[in-house]
Formats: structure tokens, C-alpha cells, sequence
């Protein structure tokens, strides 16, 4: 596999190179890969979370089990102004 990298790549991947980490430019290109890989997992993973808290408030919803919205941020507000005011004191 041929791969253009640019410049700026080509340089960054120089200088990694010279310190010595890395022994070819293979070598840094499978750790970049294996990043980002890891960084997609993870992402899959925390789309999934999210997916399964949106499903569970939505079944929270659907039995009734909610707070509206203007309720819950008169009920945050509260607490806030509560917290500022023993810091002050």
C-alpha cells in the first residue's frame, strides 16, 4: 500500500522517527491506526450507552415516571442558588 501523506505528515512522521520511538514509518502509521481504531470502539461504545439511557427514559416516560421541563430547572435553580449562598457564608 502506497500512502500520500503530505508534508506535514511527512515531516511529524520524520520527526518521530528520529527520536528513536519508532523504528519505520510502518511502525507509526500501525499506532496511529491502532488509535484511532480505539477511539471508535469507544466511541461505538458510548453511542451504544447512550442509546440504551435514552431507551430507558423513554420507557421511564411512557409509565408516567417524568418531571417536566420548567419543573426540573426551577428545582435546579434552586439547588444552585441553595449551594452559592452557604459558600458565601
Amino acid at each position: 500500500m502506497n500512502v500520500n501523506l503530505g508534508p506535514v505528515f511527512d515531516r511529524f512522521v520524520a520527526n518521530l522517527l528520529k527520536t528513536g520511538l519508532y523504528q519505520s514509518q510502518s511502525e507509526v502509521l500501525r499506532e496511529g491506526l491502532r488509535l484511532l481504531k480505539e477511539r471508535e470502539e469507544l466511541k461505538q461504545l458510548r453511542l451504544a450507552e447512550l442509546r440504551k439511557q435514552i431507551a430507558i427514559g423513554m420507557e421511564e416516560a411512557d409509565r408516567g415516571e417524568f418531571v417536566d421541563g420548567k419543573k426540573a430547572f426551577a428545582e435546579i435553580w434552586k439547588r444552585s442558588s441553595s449551594h452559592r449562598k452557604r459558600g458565601k457564608g
